[in-house]
Order: structure tokens, then sequence, then C-alpha cells
């Protein structure tokens, strides 16, 4: 695809991994790799697995963009509401392959896949936006609302608390934990269960299933829009 997202099929599996830089930043272009991303894998009708590199996913949202300018900010985060909106109304499944830290858009980006796998390790996992002065937008909380526990969701949107591997699972921004050493063959057998579903059956149950998260995010893109407009 592009030197920020790189795009490698094998076997109806399309890997999609970040390579922006030392935290992955997400930038207006490195989420519009990321749509060209899905528009590819969704052409080659492959299961998804979105990654980094060892020892990050994804810090979230590029901070140059994000205090260059409020409309710019808002112009970022509404592109990347959109994304998860798509990610969770994927037609094939998205496995997310997490190496380590997963912070703010890029804890969001676990809330937005279909099955999430962690490593351990001193990393953290979370929702960082009031830590650092940004007040929770709409689309962020709703999402945050619907995939993870009532208490974490307190302790996260709210309190803006960073959780480790371990934590990050009982919460819910991962479905499984394994040492790093397992993460690829543990990606691999998630994704071999994966292709035994039936996808036309798996896109129909994932939009009858999210269709109220899905209706209550566009709700939310909007009011986020509008709160900046």
């Amino acid at each position: 695809m592009t030197d920020l997202v790189t795009y490698h099929l094998d076997d109806g599996v399309a890997t999609l991994t970040l390579c922006n830089g030392k935290v992955n930043a997400l930038s207006p272009a490195v989420i519009e790799a990321l749509n060209a991303a899905l528009d590819r894998a969704e052409q080659d009708r492959a299961i998804v697995v979105l990654t980094g590199q060892p020892g990050i996913l994804s810090g979230g949202y590029d901070l140059k963009v994000m205090t260059s300018s409020p409309e710019s900010a808002m112009a970022l985060v509404a592109s990347g509401s959109r994304l998860s909106r798509r990610m969770l109304a994927h037609p094939f499944p998205i496995v997310a392959a997490c190496g380590g830290h997963a912070v703010a858009k890029g804890a969001f980006l676990l809330l937005s896949s279909d099955y999430r796998i962690g490593v351990e390790g001193p990393f953290s996992i979370g929702l960082n936006e009031v830590q650092i002065g940004m007040t929770m937008h709409h689309a962020g909380i709703e999402l945050a609302r619907d995939r993870l526990t009532k208490p974490a969701f307190q302790r996260s949107v709210i309190n803006g608390e960073m959780f480790a591997p371990q934590a990050a699972l009982q919460a819910g921004f991962l479905d499984q934990v394994v040492a790093p050493e397992q993460l690829e063959a543990t990606v691999t057998a998630v994704v071999q269960q994966l292709k035994k579903l039936n996808m036309t059956a798996h896109r129909n149950t994932k939009l009858k299933a999210r269709k109220a998260l899905l209706e209550t995010l566009d709700q939310a893109i909007d009011l986020d829009l509008k709160h900046f407009g």
C-alpha cells in the first residue's frame, strides 16, 4: 500500500502493519492508508490482521495535527471515528495483534476489532485523553461504553486509567494475552479458527448484533462535528 501501512496477502489473510515512526502516530495520511488497505482486503475477501511493530500498536493520533488547530483536530478525530465505525462493520473478521502499547486511538483500534491479542510485558493499554487535557469525544465514549466492562468504562474514560495487559484483558480491550514470542503463532491459530466461519453469516450477524452501536456512532460523529463547527 504505502510506507505508512504495509499490506501483505497470504492464503486469504491480509496483514496490515502500521509503520509510522516509533509510536505509529495516526495522522490523516495513515488513516487514509488504513482505509485503502481495508478496501483492498475487502476486494481480496481476506481476513484482516492489524498490527504494528514489537512493543507498540499505536500511541494514538498525531499530536502535531491535534495541536495545530481545533478544526484540524476535529477533522482527524472524525476520520478516526469513521474508521472505527467501518472496522466494526467490515464484512470479514478483523484481528488486532497488539505487540505492546496501545494508547488513546491505538486502544480504540482494539475496541474496533473483532478479536484482540496482546502480549505480556510492561505495556500500557487504555484511553489517556483526560490525562492530557482532552475532553473525550462522543464517538469515543459510545465505543468504549459498548466494548468495555461497566466498571472499566468508568475508570478508563472518566479517570483516564491505563491498564497493564492482563488488566486490559479483564477490562475488555483484549481477548487474549500471550507471551511476546507466542504472538505470531496465536494470531495464526485464531485466524485458522475464523476461516471456518461462513463469511456471509459472519457479516450479517455482525451487522445485526452491532446495529444499535453503529447507529449510535453515526449520531455521535455528527455531534462531535457540530460541537467543533
